[in-house]
């Protein structure tokens, strides 16, 4: 007996961007895994894919340094010079090995922290920007309530075990999906190694180098904490995120849940503001003038979602035209359900040519030979211009 399934394709949200995203119940059901808490988002419209205990407080560990360096990032320049302390040194767990009494670039400082998952980094960079731990905690925590999460709160840079330390799987995948939109936080994530002044630090994130199309995150561990793993993966255009928290398998069900992210979604640019056509303008100093989309729009679908496009538009335009005048509008549906409607507008003005005064007759008939020559727009016409 074949199995049928029932899609629910809801529009989540519409930017000024023009970004849309169409969620759906996928093809496959995702994997199994041995996470306590687990999200998969989609990074570019924050599309939760998949979900397993995603609002849990829990201990985060070292991925406590992906807001830390966003932190930073947005407060303090990457060529910064930072005179490292003795009281940065020698913190507890991880270290990129400071010494006192010399100077890090910010930069050098970020490419420990995130790929050596330094805490002497943390502490630096926190004193730095925050001017104590305390101060720099505080920032953190104001950035958590500008992205509206709700189960996060953090009292150190580093991670280290602290019972109002806290964040959630899907806090730390909205907090990551605003990171990667910064380049340099980007750039620094997505490094395998790096060597600063003589010492090579190679990138915990195994799935780098393990799994087609990683481009960065974060690894971390304490013992009460277990392991916990944020990492990203783009294909195609489209960018998903994944947090696991508690997992003691969390390389095989990350690789798992992106096989199945990937196999059932797709990221597409279905209306950019290119000149989709020209129609035929009616006593105009040209014959024919563009029309454009005003904003760009993609969507996030199912693998086999089918998309329409109708295009409203007129056979001909009567001179004159304005630049930026209204033209029509681009209707799109996914499988036969409206999902946005986006105005066309003439791509140019055009002024009434020299001379031509013609009586209505003559109007007609000049439309109707411009459309003949030309083509014309049918009002309604589905597909790609």
């Amino acid at each position: 007996m074949k199995k049928f399934l029932l899609f629910l394709v809801c529009v989540i949200s519409i930017s000024a961007s023009g970004i849309i995203c169409v969620s759906a119940l996928a093809e496959s059901s995702p994997p199994g895994n041995s996470a306590k808490a687990a999200v998969l988002i989609h990074g570019d419209t924050g599309t939760v894919l998949f979900e397993q205990n995603a609002d849990d407080r829990m201990l985060v560990a070292s991925t406590t340094k992906i807001m830390t360096a966003f932190v930073v990032l947005e407060n303090c320049a990457p060529e910064e010079e930072i005179e490292i302390k003795s009281e940065y040194c020698g913190i507890e767990g991880s270290s990129m090995y400071l010494s006192a009494g010399t100077t890090r670039k910010t930069e050098e400082l970020l490419y420990g922290l995130m790929l050596a998952s330094g805490n002497d980094a943390a502490v630096a960079l926190a004193h730095h920007v925050g001017g104590t731990i305390e101060g720099f905690a505080a920032m953190m925590n104001e950035k958590a309530e500008e992205l509206g999460l709700e189960n996060s709160h953090f009292t150190n840079p580093h991670g280290l075990d602290a019972e109002e330390h806290y964040s959630s799987a899907r806090d730390l995948a909205i907090i990551t999906s605003e990171a990667m939109k910064n380049d340099k936080f980007r750039e620094i994530v997505s490094t395998r190694s790096v060597n600063l002044e003589g010492l090579t630090f190679v990138n915990h994130n195994k799935l780098l180098w393990n799994y087609e199309g990683t481009v960065g995150g974060k690894t971390g561990y304490t013992m009460a904490a277990g392991r916990s793993l944020v990492s990203c993966a783009e294909r195609e255009g489209m960018l998903l995120i994944c947090v696991t928290l508690s997992d003691p398998d969390d390389w095989n069900d990350h690789t798992a849940l992106y096989d199945w992210g990937f196999d059932n979604y797709r990221y597409e640019q279905i209306v950019n503001t290119d000149e989709i056509t020209k129609i035929p303008v009616i006593s105009g100093e040209v014959e024919r003038i563009g029309v454009a989309a005003e904003r760009e729009l993609s969507l996030l679908l199912k693998k086999d979602d089918i998309v329409d496009r109708c295009y409203e538009l007129p056979r001909f335009a009567y001179a004159a035209v304005t630049d930026g005048e209204r033209a029509g509008a681009v209707v799109v549906r996914v499988n036969d359900e409206v999902v946005a409607r986006i105005e066309l507008s003439y791509t140019r003005g055009v002024s009434i040519a020299d001379g031509i005064r013609l009586t209505v007759w003559e109007k007609i008939r000049r439309a109707w030979l411009l459309s003949s020559k030309f083509g014309g727009i049918k009002y309604g016409y589905y597909g790609t211009i």
